[in-house]
């Protein structure tokens, strides 16, 4: 009862599980990030690499990004306005208009991050993407699965994902100022900080980021009448944060930018 009242809490962004969707259809475009999206650069600076993402877009081949999540990935009836749908927006917007940037969406509800890794090699396998950017963590916390045995996963994980020849980003948890005495967040960040670290590569802290913008008031993540705005603002602000600390780990050279 207690891990069903802590997810419901926690999945600010949620609602009800989505299935798995393309973040290109009617993808709105992309507009001048409003004040509210403010991140400090610290939190978007990774000294890990995108080699395969640098290399598809000097060659002008096709970047395609597979968002593995949970139902914070998505907004019910709004799947345009989600995190993953505006990153490719700011990515097309940003980089030249010959690349083409797609954008698909896995959703692994109410998974661990154990249970996510098992179907990777299947997954790769019909998806071939050039960058994974796996969002775990949470349901973990949730029921307090063994830190040691979250980082064993979350390894074993990453380690699949790159075998069948993919870049990855890591996304932790999403912040939530209800849960946060709730439930035991930080060894769940820690472990994924290590991996990241172990394997060199980059790791967007979306908890940190969202702690931020809260801690900051640009949005009130505590008031217990939050509406679909709310969620459409921050995963707005998300998608933008997000893309653009994929550019600068993947180096890429102001020429082959838009703007």
């Amino acid at each position: 009862m207690k891990a069903k009242v802590f997810l419901s809490l926690i999945l600010l962004c949620g609602g009800l599980a989505a299935p798995p969707a393309r973040a290109d259809d009617a993808a709105p475009a992309a507009s001048a990030a409003p004040a509210a999206c403010e991140v400090p650069s610290y939190l978007l600076t990774s000294e890990s690499q995108l080699p395969k993402v640098a290399d598809a877009v000097k060659a002008g081949k096709p970047l395609e990004i597979l968002v593995i999540g949970s139902r914070s990935t998505t907004i019910p009836a709004s799947e345009d306005a989600s995190y993953p749908a505006r990153m490719q927006a700011i990515l097309k917007d940003k980089l030249p208009p010959s690349e083409i940037v797609h954008v698909s969406v896995e959703i692994q509800s109410k998974k661990t991050a154990e249970e996510a890794a098992a179907s990777f090699v299947k997954l790769m396998e019909a998806k071939t993407p050039t960058l994974v950017i796996w969002q775990t963590g949470t349901v973990d916390a949730i029921r307090a699965i063994d830190p040691d045995d979250f980082r064993g996963a979350v390894t074993e994980g990453v380690v699949a994902l790159q075998k069948a020849g993919a870049d990855v980003v890591l996304m932790n948890l999403q912040y939530s100022p209800r849960t946060e005495t709730m439930i035991s967040v930080p060894p769940y960040l820690d472990n994924m900080r290590v991996v990241a670290q172990e394997h060199d590569i980059p790791l967007f802290d979306r908890f940190a980021i969202m702690r931020q913008w809260n801690d900051q008031g640009q949005f009130d993540l505590f008031s217990p009448s939050r509406g679909p705005e709310l969620a459409k603002q921050v995963h707005d602000c998300l998608g933008r944060a997000l893309a653009q600390f994929l550019i600068d780990a993947a180096h890429l050279e102001p020429a082959q930018q838009q703007n």
